[in-house]
């Protein structure tokens, strides 16, 4: 065994993706199109929210914070991944890299939040739909909200924390293509058993306990929608929930193959492929997904389109 050389580090290389100059161009124009069509989406459909005045209710108001979620920590990886593939130069400043880092975890946490309070919106919406704007008053969904933002940020804090107590590293050669937990604590010199025990039971006891109410939620929402006698209510409810049900199998499915397994600081090829969906796919599937599988949107869009051209 060689002697491993540990010193501390003012700068990361992240390798990337992939290596094989035959593919930059085309990773960087596709990576490119969907980042284009992520900031166009999010921002679109935060922007129609709040012009069209139907959709000011409890479920567009969560909508719009996840669309906001998903364009910032979309926009903190994909525009550095992006001048990585066509430039030689990889490196990242060791600041750098640790707010990439906090600002990714703490909105992807968030999101994981935001998607069991959404699943809990459409329970009492289907489930109690008379009381509906009563239970999910405004201040109601402010506080909802600001816990998803609370809970991200302070998940956040502590692995960073962890992480600056690293004194050194083996290397600063990155296997992934943005400054995640897993690869960081791949390289680090001292004992970090802590750190990925408290990634493990921090991502498990986040997972867990928003599935849980997920879940719950649905299965309340399924037995409502069986007993409802009109066809027409059970296929509304149905596709109501189906674009969030969609979103919530992708994500969730993602982050419990990458973080939920112990060990998980080996990250491979295989890593990288599943971070690519929730980090760049996602957030370019929500808008669409929440879009395209909704009435309400459609029309907001068309009015919104047609008295812009007719003005």
């Amino acid at each position: 065994m060689g002697e491993v050389n540990c010193t501390s580090v003012t700068e990361f290389i992240l390798v990337g993706l992939t290596d094989v100059p035959e593919l930059r161009v085309f990773l960087f124009m596709m990576f490119l199109l969907i980042y284009g069509v992520t900031v166009w989406g999010n921002l679109g459909m935060m922007a129609l929210i709040q012009v069209s005045s139907r959709l000011h209710t409890p479920m567009y108001f969560f909508l719009s914070h996840l669309s906001f979620v998903d364009f910032c920590y979309s926009t903190i990886i994909v525009p550095k991944m992006l001048a990585n593939i066509l430039n030689k130069d990889k490196a990242i400043s060791f600041l750098g890299c640790m707010v990439q880092f906090y600002l990714f975890c703490a909105y992807a946490v968030t999101e994981v939040f935001l998607l069991a309070v959404m699943a809990y919106d459409r329970f009492v919406a289907i489930c109690n739909p008379l009381l509906y704007m009563v239970t999910m008053s405004q201040k109601l969904c402010v506080e909802l909200v600001s816990c998803c933002y609370l809970g991200g940020t302070v998940c956040s804090l502590i692995h960073l924390c962890l992480v600056l107590e690293i004194p050194s590293y083996r290397s600063n050669v990155i296997n992934h293509f943005f400054c995640d937990l897993p690869p960081l604590l791949s390289l680090a010199c001292s004992d970090v058993t802590m750190n990925e025990l408290l990634l493990f039971i921090v991502a498990s006891f986040g997972e867990f306990t928003t599935i849980v109410i997920i879940l719950t939620s649905y299965l309340f929402i399924l037995i409502t929608i069986l007993r409802m006698r009109s066809a027409e209510g059970r296929r509304k409810a149905f596709s109501t929930c189906a674009s969030h049900l969609t979103a919530i199998v992708v994500f969730h499915g993602t982050i419990l193959f990458t973080y939920c397994q112990p060990n998980s600081g080996k990250s491979g090829d295989i890593d990288k492929v599943a971070t690519v969906f929730y980090t760049v796919v996602i957030p370019m599937l929500n808008p669409l997904i929440y879009s395209l599988r909704n009435k309400d949107v459609k029309e907001a869009l068309r009015k919104v389109v047609s008295s812009k051209i007719f003005s």
